[in-house]
Parts: structure tokens; sequence; C-alpha cells
């Protein structure tokens, strides 16, 4: 492929690069994945208004989130596994995302530990952790996070159950595979000469970092399986939150929201952000896009906390579109794990500058030269 142009061709080389299970980890969302292409299709959908001759020559993408300076209002979102699609792949995108000036946010589900990303140089970095059962192992994991100097957590709270995802069912990913089906699969992984060098074979030891007391080894997939679904806690609520500010001293960013009570719920606990999110399109197939929810959330929050988003982000100009409806900022996810399954770091620093291009030269086509310029307006309804 020539140089890639766009996160869709960074796309294709992860495609390339990654086993069949993999990437489709990485790509799919639940069940017929509906949700998942309305992310993509709301957002598409949404008009941008061009100026002409506004004078807009000094443009400055940066910002500020929760008291952090961003050079862009982009942050590296959680996403599982992500040392599985490049040799310590947490690290090397850590360490992207500290040269690009944006916060990179490690994954409760990570392959490299709080410790070792950490180790890197690449802290303060942002910390996301799941609702699991075990009080006693989150807190653990809270004190092990903010002891290696992360400020913000960004706790999960749509993923109580582990929605049913076709794709990974049919690749073996969750378990029950026949031997055919497991043979099929590891023939797809020794294919892929690359891969195996770089992260089965160099990228040792495969463990999942953050969690190897409880799944010690990161061949397991079905382990780890077994694993959330024993720990996912379906049984808690808003009111059993209270441990959680009393086990974190920082920034508490509540992550899957999409109803405005919820939205205000996250602010009556002392949330400092929320995320308008449907988890990528990974859990309710047929809940609305972020984007479609955004407004609503912001109106009902956005004077009490900040307003993040996520899911279907792809270009500077999606960005942009986010921006107009109220967030503060998105978090991408599928676009840095494209960059980093295609070229490692060069790939993630890579995915980060074409997105910082491409809202520079929105602006320059609305005719605005701050980010806090970007408002309603920025749409053509």
């Amino acid at each position: 492929m020539p140089v890639p142009a766009s996160v869709s061709d960074y796309r294709l080389l992860a495609e390339q690069r990654l086993p069949r299970a993999f990437f489709d980890y990485i790509d799919g969302g639940a069940y017929n994945e509906l949700t998942l292409a309305a992310n993509r299709d709301d957002l598409d959908a949404l008009n941008l208004h061009q100026r002409v001759l506004r004078g807009a020559a000094n443009i400055d993408t940066s910002t500020t989130v929760l008291g952090e300076t961003l050079a862009q209002p982009v942050i590296l979102g959680p996403v599982g596994l992500a040392g599985l699609y490049a040799r310590r792949g947490e690290v090397q995108a850590a360490r992207a995302a500290k040269a690009a000036g944006v916060p990179f946010c490690l994954s409760t589900v990570s392959i490299c530990s709080i410790e070792e990303v950490s180790a890197a140089g690449t802290a303060p970095f942002w910390f996301q952790l799941y609702v699991i059962r075990d009080r006693g192992y989150a807190k653990e994991l809270l004190a092990r996070a903010q002891a290696a100097g992360c400020t913000t957590l960004v706790f999960t709270v749509d993923l109580p159950v582990f929605a049913t995802r076709y794709r990974d069912v049919r690749n073996g990913m969750t378990g029950g595979a026949t031997l055919a089906g497991r043979l099929a699969k590891l023939w797809d992984i020794v294919r892929h000469t690359d891969w195996l060098l770089d992260v089965a074979v160099g990228g040792k030891p495969l463990t999942f970092g953050n969690l190897a007391q409880a799944v010690p080894s990161a061949k397991s997939l079905e382990a780890m399986k077994v694993w959330v679904d024993a720990q996912f806690d379906p049984a808690i609520t808003w009111r059993d939150l209270g441990w959680l500010r009393e086990n974190w001293s920082g920034n508490i960013v509540i992550k899957g929201v999409l109803d405005a009570d919820d939205a205000r719920a996250a602010a009556d606990i002392g949330a400092s952000a929320v995320v308008v999110s449907n988890h990528g399109g990974r859990q309710l197939d047929g809940a609305p896009s972020a984007i479609s929810t955004l407004p609503r959330v912001v109106d009902a929050v956005g004077d009490r906390l900040e307003v993040l988003m996520d899911g279907g982000i792809r270009s500077g100009q999606d960005v942009a579109k986010a921006l107009a409806l109220g967030a503060k900022a998105i978090l991408l996810g599928r676009p840095w794990a494209y960059g980093l399954a295609a070229r490692g770091e060069q790939g993630v620093a890579e995915v980060l500058a074409l997105l910082k291009r491409e809202l520079e030269i929105t602006m320059t086509l609305l005719g605005v030269e701050r980010i806090e310029q970007i408002g309603a307006g920025a749409l053509d309804r």
C-alpha cells in the first residue's frame, strides 16, 4: 500500500498484519453491528458549515480537559488487549500519546501492567477500571494506579455483562471452538509471520499485566472470559459508588452514558466528566449512536461537568462535529489500535498527526482559529 492517507488506510494495514481473530476483536461490534454502523452513519449525516474570508490563519488546536492542556481535543481511550496488536503495545501507544501532547488511558485488561507503562516514562496517564465484583481487587488496582502517578480514573459502567459479538464467537475468541476451528485459528496465526515474530515471540511475557494474579496468561483468552463473567457486576447501582471516591483522590470520569438522567446521576456523585459512549457498538446493539445522544447529555449536565464522547470518530472533521455538538474532547479507540497494529508506535503517532492536521484544515474552512470557537454554528442545519 502507498503511504497511508486516512484512518481507513491504517485499518486495512491492520487487517493485513493481524490474525483474523485479533483484527475482528478490534473491528467488530455486538450482534448484528447495527449500533457500530450507526456511530459512523450519524456522523456522516452531519454537514459542516463552511465560511470564507474569515481570517483564520493562526489555527490553534490546543484545549484544556480536566485541568490538563492537550495539543488537540483527543484522548487515547482505553483499548483492551492492545499488547496483542504490537509488541508491548500499550507502552508504544503511551509513548506516542505523550510525544503528541495528548493523554493515554490504560485499560484494566491490558497486556502491559500499570507499572510497566509508568516505568516507560509515560506518566502521568489515565487509568480505566471496570465494575469489578471483588472490591478488594479493585481497590488494589486503584492504589497501584495512584502510586504510578495516574490522576484521572475512567470508570466504565456500560459493561455489567459481556454482550455477544458474533465475530468473536465465530473466531473462537470466547471459547467453544471445535478442533477444526482451533486448527484453523492456529494456522491463521502461523501464517502471519510478521505479527508472530513481533508479538507472540518478541512481545513476551504475554500476560494480562494488571490482572496477572487472577488470569496468569494472555494465551488463555477463554480464561479471561470466565474471569470477566464472574467478576463484572450487574447488581451495582449509583448508590454503591461511594467506595470509588473513598479510594480515588483524582478525577473520576464515568464512561458509557447515553441517558440524560444517568448523566445527572454521574454529576450528583461528584464525577468530573462523563463519556457519551455505547462502547463502540460492542454492547447493546440497537442503542443510539454516541453523536446523536451527545446533545441531550450536554444540555442536561454540560454546566456541571465536562462532557466527552467516543464512538465512530475517524477523522479531524469528525472531531470538529463532536465539538460542535458540545463535546469537550473525544476519546479515540479503534483508530489508534489500527495504527498500533499497522506500524507500532510510529503508526499511533501518524494517526494522531493525521487527525490534528485534518482538524486544522477543517477549522480553517469553518473560519475559526480556536477550539472554543467551534460551536453549533459549525454545523449546517
